[in-house]
């Protein structure tokens, strides 16, 4: 097993202020496995390591990159923190659903186990249904997002025809008042228009196509 690393912040400190002046704390990660409901995911687990800011000049933990042991994750029914139960609140993904176990909030917490003995705890989520019902809203959301064009940003409005659609509409018309003329030939007349049309058409859809890209990509 990899060992815990410890993450300095932006700065390059190892060892962060906590609001008591007395106390601090280290940011610890390591990538372990994690089962849940039958699903095995490698993902980097986090935790804190609180102490004295004089137990930490002891040890010398701002000239260490890592520790020995393992990051433990518990999970429980019964909140960690009385005073702040919200805070450990085991979310699903980016639902904002909480996951529960047969109508009971599950808590999550992560902690470090420097003895390497300690063994994760999971409890298996009995609200699945509503976690895929969020799941498949989001996506949907996000797709109608996507094709959502705002026409006053973006200046380019679907309900209204372009200057290429009115070009093709007209010319259409002009030929069809054309051909009416000519009725002395028909037949050819006739297959003289309709290529004509179809070259219209083809050479204008395919600018009407090119517009809407690049506006799209524009978006």
């Amino acid at each position: 097993m990899n060992k815990v690393q410890i993450i300095p912040d932006e700065k390059g400190n190892v060892i962060r202020q906590s609001q008591n002046p007395e106390y601090g704390y280290v940011r610890l990660s390591q990538n372990k496995e994690v089962y849940s409901n039958n699903f095995l995911s490698i993902k980097p687990v986090t935790a804190l390591l609180h102490a004295k800011l004089e137990d930490f000049k002891v040890v010398d933990m701002k000239n260490k990159t890592e520790l020995p042991g393992r990051i433990v994750i518990k999970e429980s029914t019964t909140p960690f923190n009385i005073d702040d139960p919200d805070s450990d609140l085991k979310i699903a993904g980016k639902t904002g659903i909480v996951c529960c176990y047969y109508g009971e909030p599950i808590y999550r917490k992560t902690m470090y186990d420097a003895t390497s003995t300690v063994e994760d705890e999971f409890i298996a989520h009995t609200n699945g249904d509503a976690i895929k019902e969020a799941n498949a809203q989001g996506q949907k959301s996000a797709l109608n997002n996507l094709f959502n064009i705002d026409k006053k940003e973006s200046g380019f409005d679907l309900t209204k025809p372009t200057d290429n659609q009115v070009d093709l509409e007209d010319s259409i018309k002009a030929i069809e008042e054309e051909n009416a003329k000519q009725e002395e030939e028909p037949e050819e007349i006739t297959s003289e228009v309709e290529e004509t049309v179809e070259e219209v058409v083809e050479e204008v859809s395919e600018e009407v196509i090119d517009d809407f890209e690049d506006d799209a990509f524009e978006l």
